[in-house]
């Protein structure tokens, strides 16, 4: 227990510290760590898919984050520098095309690798019934789904992070530091969700939320966690509106567009650590990982978070565009 306190004390001071840098220094700090986040990440994933018989390219998988970091700022620059907000599909669009250009280098590298060593590798496996090329092909596109998932999902937090610099119509209105609100609304939302379901069903009980998938997961932990942190969003909200520099982005974000927001983003959370549990139970492990002490792995603390990133920043550019 004293293990998981210390680990989380370290992680707000982190997260703290990140803030600052961001409001003080530069933004590539958050960047930075999101992309060491989805490094471990990736890992881990890797990790469970060869569990679970899925074979794949470790190294690969646990790097690529950095060429989609690469990716990422390449299209917010552009965006930056032409005011098209085109550019955040391109963007998009240069992550697919990073991704599917290093699965076929996975898929090239291993075919070239000397057959004997392939066939090696599907003996100790004990792969049998099955062609050198199909079983290239198949581990380039297990490789695939840890560049997808947690890498690209988790990385468009970038998008969030540089979401000042895109060219949204009504940001010249703005000025507010948008990015700071919105990546405290994207962190704030599975953390109080997590916390407040859990004691909240640890006090209530009643009928399981998904058994098969997570047993200790209550309807009331589930209900009670998104009405707190509805509330909670709330108290966040009026504080932010009583700071100066933030008046400006709360007169085009109301606050009841913002808990209505906050509440899809809840129940999105939850089912963000329900998809990464039903991955645990395919690879029949109780954590991703041993990377934080008291925690699990960084996947154990990131689920909930990682389908945020995309979220938050589609719902803060319908409000902004």
């Amino acid at each position: 227990m004293k293990k998981r306190i210390y680990s989380a004390i370290v992680m707000v001071i982190l997260i703290a510290l990140m803030f600052v840098l961001k409001i003080y220094v530069s933004d590539l700090f958050f960047d930075a760590l999101f992309c060491f986040v989805a490094c471990v990440g990736a890992y881990e994933m890797s990790k469970l898919l060869t569990k679970m018989g899925m074979y794949n390219f470790l190294w690969v998988a646990t790097f690529f984050p950095i060429l989609l970091l690469g990716g990422n700022l390449l299209g917010v620059h552009f965006a930056t520098k032409t005011a098209d907000l085109y550019w955040i599909v391109y963007t998009i669009l240069i992550d697919l095309a990073i991704m599917v250009f290093a699965g076929c280098v996975c898929m090239l590298f291993s075919i070239c690798r000397r057959k004997a060593v392939i066939k090696n590798e599907m003996t100790i496996r004990k792969i049998e019934n099955i062609s050198v090329w199909k079983f290239s092909f198949k581990k380039a596109l297990n490789t695939f789904i840890c560049f997808f998932y947690p890498a690209f999902v988790f990385l468009l937090f970038v998008l969030v992070n540089h979401m000042n610099a895109l060219p949204f119509a009504k940001l010249s209105d703005i000025t507010s530091n948008v990015s700071v609100f919105a990546i405290t609304t994207a962190l704030l939302i599975p953390v109080v969700t997590d916390i407040f379901a859990m004691l909240t069903g640890s006090i209530i009980g009643g009928k399981k939320l998904c058994p098969k998938i997570s047993p200790n997961k209550t309807i009331s932990g589930s209900v009670g966690g998104t009405l707190w942190c509805v509330m909670i969003a709330a108290c966040v909200y009026l504080i932010f509106a009583n700071i100066i520099s933030f008046e400006s982005l709360m007169a085009v974000l109301p606050i009841w567009a913002y808990l209505l927001i906050v509440f899809f983003g809840s129940l999105l959370a939850q089912g963000g650590d329900l998809f990464e549990s039903v991955i645990k139970r395919r690879a029949d492990v109780k954590d991703s990982g041993n990377f934080i002490p008291g925690h699990g792995g960084m996947l154990d603390r990131t689920d909930s978070h990682i389908f945020m990133a995309p979220y938050i920043f589609l719902t803060f550019m319908l409000v902004l565009v």
